[in-house]
């Protein structure tokens, strides 16, 4: 794996994918996810879904050039208005520190083409190997989850960590089927869906907009 692929999966990069939760928070509240047993399960359904979705349009991104066209058609296939938004976010956050670490042609087309990129598409455009793109916004799928299951259940994070190491193969076959689709068009590109964790997603994003304006009244 080459540096900007390992800095992009680095918690301490600014604005990284690391830091949303997937809908662990929310799956949280409802008792969804209680250990690490639980917290497996939800990791496994989040890297088979958003994170395919995620992983095919990064490879697509490291070796596509038509920025717009991705950056719409994974728009489309994310029906969730709050994953929409955290996803644009986390690209924006990204995009803005790797103008600074990494200026490039690649990068500036990007911006020009869609000034609030995807997530994914971002790290497709900085990492030059399709395979290590999809790595990359694979193992985001499910370090963020993993991470506020930490900070929210109490759970131990060495075992924690361990259900990450355990799901080594799994990213890598998720990030191998990527990899396959790198050249396909973008609008037949795979469009695994989730919608459970967009449900969790929008009810996380109404509850907080209710606190929001309960401490604001």
């Amino acid at each position: 794996m080459d540096l900007v692929a390992l800095m992009l999966a680095d918690s301490r990069f600014p604005g990284g994918g690391h830091v949303h939760s997937g809908g662990l928070e929310e799956a949280a509240a409802r008792r969804l996810v209680v250990d690490e047993a639980s917290l497996r399960s939800f990791l496994v359904g989040r890297l088979r879904t958003a994170g395919a979705l995620a992983a095919v349009f990064a490879a697509a991104a490291s070796a596509q050039d038509g920025y717009a066209e991705l950056d719409a058609e994974l728009d489309a296939r994310t029906p969730s208005p709050a994953q929409r938004a955290a996803s644009r976010t986390q690209g924006r956050g990204i995009a803005r520190a790797a103008t600074r670490a990494w200026p490039s042609a690649r990068l500036e087309g990007l911006l020009r083409a869609t000034p609030r990129p995807h997530h994914p598409i971002v790290v497709g455009v900085l990492v030059a190997d399709p395979f290590e793109a999809a790595q990359t916004v694979a193992y985001h799928a499910v370090t963020g989850p993993a991470t506020g299951a930490i900070r929210l259940l109490g759970l131990d994070p060495f075992g924690v960590n361990a259900v990450l190491a355990g799901l080594a193969p799994e990213i890598d076959a998720v990030a191998g089927h990527a990899r396959d689709h790198a050249g396909t068009p973008p609008a037949d590109l795979p469009a695994p869906s989730a919608p459970g964790l967009d449900l969790l997603a929008e009810a996380h994003d109404r509850h907080h907009a209710e606190e929001v304006r309960l401490f604001a009244s």
